[in-house]
């Protein structure tokens, strides 16, 4: 039985995209490439996080949740991920609305535009498991993608 990893999504599929992979024994994250070249606009004032596309869906145990994470490098870079971290719930593998693929969400507060290409690494997937309270009822299926959760 699959428990968790990592699978190419549709309209990828040909684009030679590399699964994620942990660079040392001890190393909690797998690092994650860009699936294709993005430039990402220096910050200013209303403008909305650049999403970098991953090519990439991960599935995990009903238990479990993967997080996205930034590279120890990236603030350095001026790279911070516009919602501090990814959470990404066991159910969005697979949805109806986009086949779970999962992207990462920078805003750039360097003073410059910063290129990225494909193949470069541009953060981390931690799985993790999570737990529930004594009163937890919740029965509700996921039916899309990104956001999906606030919509009623």
């Amino acid at each position: 039985m699959k428990q968790r990893g990592f699978e190419i999504v549709k309209g990828y599929e040909d684009k030679d995209i590399h699964l994620p992979v942990r660079k040392t024994k001890h190393s909690a994250g797998y690092d994650v490439e860009a699936a294709e070249d993005v430039v990402i606009p220096k910050f200013k004032p209303g403008i909305k996080p650049t999403l970098i596309p991953t090519g990439l869906k991960a599935y995990c145990m009903e238990d479990e949740y993967f997080m996205l994470i930034n590279r120890s490098s990236g603030p350095k870079k001026g790279l911070l991920m516009a919602n501090g971290i990814g959470i990404i719930d066991a159910d969005y593998y697979g949805n109806e609305d986009n086949d779970g693929h999962f992207y990462f969400q920078y805003f750039n507060c360097s003073d410059h535009d910063i290129e990225i290409k494909k193949g470069d690494v541009i953060g981390q997937v931690i799985f993790q498991k999570f737990l529930l309270t004594d009163d937890d009822h919740a029965e509700g299926v996921r039916k899309g993608g990104i956001g999906s959760t606030d919509k009623k």
